[in-house]
């Protein structure tokens, strides 16, 4: 199960919430604290970078936010990010540096390391991107299942219980989602992994690997072989 970790998934030098990340093992830990890490942080983050543009919402000066945005809180807008037209946060969400939230994408309950993107038409939903991570275009985590029971993470070694109705997609630094693909509740993603387009994902992939289809999975190496 260490794979599934924080630590194997995240480099936490690269996100706003490291604090409450580092207190965790497995990512979804975090979720249910994001709201009161975020009301807690807001007010101390330096006057001359940060403004407070609405309830419970805190922008860096430097982020570019579209007027056509909705923001509502609590949320956490970091240095040199981009909320673009149409982008709908509808609280609990952290966009990191210089993160990218585009045309009609929504957030809730949600980490977005610095760098991660996710610009057009997405859904991240009670989910962790973490840096660098991208989803193309209409690219969506699912976070209920369709029987609306309690999120189980299957690893090799055993299953994990979340005790979470409503968990998303875990997926670490510098993965790849290609246009068009579903990630099933509970579904993780390693650190530089590629999934392609109109993938519908479910379960653990492994770090260095591409997706190519459902169960066809193959590390990078293998392919460049």
């Amino acid at each position: 199960m260490n794979k599934i970790t924080i630590q194997a998934l995240f480099d936490l030098d690269r996100t706003i919430a490291r604090d409450l990340l580092a207190a965790a093992v497995y990512p979804w830990d975090v979720l249910d604290g994001l709201r009161t890490y975020i009301c807690t942080l807001g007010p101390t983050l330096p006057a001359d970078r940060f403004s407070q543009i609405a309830p419970d919402v805190w922008a860096a000066n430097s982020a570019k936010i579209a007027p056509t945005a909705s923001i509502s809180g609590p949320c956490i807008i970091d240095e040199d990010a981009e909320i673009r037209h149409c982008a709908f946060i509808r609280g609990s969400a952290i966009v990191g540096r210089g993160a990218v939230v585009g045309n009609s994408t929504e957030l809730k309950n949600c980490i977005l390391f610095d760098g991660a993107q996710v610009p057009h038409f997405n859904y991240v939903g009670d989910s962790i991107l973490g840096y660098r991570a991208h989803m193309g275009a209409g690219a969506v985590t699912s976070n209920v299942k369709g029987n609306h029971t309690n999120v189980t993470v299957y690893a090799e070694d055993g299953a994990i219980e979340t005790g979470r109705r409503k968990l998303g997609a875990m997926l670490g630094d510098e993965a790849e989602i290609g246009c068009g693909s579903v990630l099933n509740p509970g579904t993780v993603i390693g650190r530089r992994t590629q999934v392609y387009p109109l993938v519908s994902v479910r379960g653990i992939i492994d770090a260095d690997c591409i997706c190519k289809a459902a169960g066809c999975v193959v590390s990078r190496e293998a392919q460049q072989g």
